[in-house]
This record gives structure tokens, sequence and C-alpha cells, in this order.
């Protein structure tokens, strides 16, 4: 199954997104059978809050299909970056779109770029890179834990971005890039605990025209120790960014009116104030007026981490 190419027909091995509602999605492989704990091949059946789906079901409907459940329904999508970010098994903590697009804006990554990436995770933003430099770029990325580094390239390689990755397990901080990457990179991205000690090395593997840099850093003294490094390296155009997401929900609300006719009412002719209403009695219903408004959403994104980026020219 391919992230990049649009298809039409679910096929056997895919992986698809099971669309219940925008707090309740499924990614699973679609296949007819799988083996359970004892060895033993038994019929494939997704669990959902909604019912049980009997995968094989789903080999030749057509992408965007309607899927009826015991007690409701849902669609069956296509499987791109965005929906894996939202349904991916996470094996670290991930980034996601606000973050992600302003990292590949920045970094400038095309089609023909080499991204050196360290902190593969759980591949989220490695999906994204791969989508970008496809055509002649490559994205080489690492991580310092072996079983993540052999999950994400099964992941890679089952969602058709084989051709495109190379996946190591290394300690780049310690041990550094391998050779063959000396000024290779257009740009290189660290989402590590301490991404400053790898800047020497970030500076060896970008090209000899230089590079554009990126680190995420949920900790300012992390970031403030990252750009220390870069200026001591002669990286230029730093800078740090926090990227919020706020959204604002457009409708119409009812508003109570004041009724404000009191203002005209003339005073006893003694001056006294005019007589309050009583506790006992009814007091008259405010007439309303619709009208458009915006409000925030129940729950707003928060701080996720800050990203430093840098341009680096060698002279």
């Amino acid at each position: 199954m391919s992230f990049a190419k649009p298809r039409r027909v679910i096929a056997e091995g895919d992986t698809v997104i099971l669309y219940i509602s925008i707090n309740n999605i499924h990614s699973f492989e679609v296949k007819s059978h799988i083996t359970n704990k004892h060895g033993q091949k038994q019929e494939y059946v997704h669990q959902t809050s909604y019912g049980a789906l009997k995968v094989q079901t789903l080999i030749g409907k057509e992408y965007g299909s309607k899927i009826s459940l015991p007690k409701g329904y849902a669609f069956i999508l296509q499987m791109n970056c965005e929906l894996w970010t939202m349904s991916l098994p996470h094996r670290t903590q991930i980034l996601y779109t606000p973050d992600i697009s302003m990292i590949l804006m920045q970094l400038e990554v095309k089609s023909s770029s080499i991204v050196i990436e360290a902190g593969t995770g759980s591949g989220s933003l490695s999906h994204y890179f791969l989508r970008a430099v496809q055509g002649s770029g490559h994205l080489f990325t690492f991580d310092f834990h072996e079983s993540r580094v052999d999950q994400a390239r099964d992941e890679f390689q089952k969602h058709g971005f084989g051709d495109y990755v190379t996946v190591a397990h290394r300690d780049v901080c310690t041990d550094g890039f391998p050779e063959d990457l000396n000024g290779k990179a257009d740009a290189v991205f660290l989402d590590l605990p301490a991404p400053y000690k790898a800047i020497g090395h970030v500076v060896k593997a970008l090209k000899t025209t230089g590079g554009r840099f990126c680190a995420f850093s949920p900790c300012i003294e992390q970031t403030q120790e990252t750009c220390l490094q870069l200026e001591k390296y002669g990286f230029l155009e730093i800078q740090t960014i926090e990227i919020l997401q706020s959204e604002h929900i457009v409708r119409e609300k009812n508003v109570p009116v004041m009724d404000l006719s009191f203002v005209k009412e003339k005073r006893a002719e003694d001056g006294s104030e005019v007589k309050a209403v009583r506790r006992d009695e009814k007091r008259p219903q405010l007439p309303t007026r619709r009208v458009l408004t915006t409000i925030n959403t129940p729950m707003q994104q928060g701080h996720t981490g800050f990203l430093t980026f840098a341009t680096f020219l060698r002279i």
C-alpha cells in the first residue's frame, strides 16, 4: 500500500483508516486472516465501539465507501500522512501537523532534498519528510532505540516508502552520522534529549554549499544551550519559535436583550424611586436576539515544544 499514490479499490495488504468520528479513528492492515497467540490462523475481526467488522469484507470495496457496523456506520478512507499521525501506534511522543508544517517549510524540503533526521521515534514526521522527498530525494533517519528502528523500517516498507528511506540504529550524539553522509545533507532535523551535543556532527553532514537546520525541544533550557552551540559553530539566522494553535467556531447564539424602558419613566412627584418588583412577583421574560459570534473549542492545544531553526553557510 502506498501513501503517495491514490488508489480507488481496497486490496489485501493495504493499511486503511476506519473513520467513525474525529475522535474515533482506527488504522489497520486489510487481511483476511491473522495468527492468534496460540499460533493458529483465524478470521480477522476488528473490534470498534460500534461493533465488530469482518476485515475481509473490505477487499474490493472503493475507498470512501460507507460501511455498516452493528451499532452504526463508518467510512473507509485511504491512508495519508495526516491520518497516520492521528492514528499511529505511539512508541514515543510525536509531532503533530502545526509543528510539522512549519518544519517542512523552514527546511525547504522538496523532491530532490537529502534530509537527515535524528530521533525517528514513532515516525510521524518521517512520513511527511518521505512524502516530500519522493523523486530524487532521500531520508536518512536514526534512532538510538533498536526496536523502534525495526518497527519504523517495517512501517515505511509497508507504506510504500522503502525506496526513499534509510533507517539505522545509532546514537548520533556520541557517534555522529556515518562518514558517507559527510557533505550530503540539504537539511538536518534533531529531536533528541540533548540536540546541542550533535551540532558539530550536523556541520559535517551539511552540503559544502550549506543547508538548513531544525531542532525540536520541549524545554527552554535545551533550546538555550542549542542556540549557544549554533552560534559557536557559525550558524546564521538563528530563530526559535513556538506554534500555538487556536481554533474558533462560528455560530449563532441567543443573547438576552435588557429592557431599558424604565429609564424613560418619570419619577414620582416627591422624587422617590419607581417601586421595585416584589420577590413574589413574576418577573417578565427578557427578550432575546440571535447574534453571530465565535467561541473557542473546549480543548485547545497547548505547548508542544520549541522549534529552533538556523542556516549554515560554508565560507
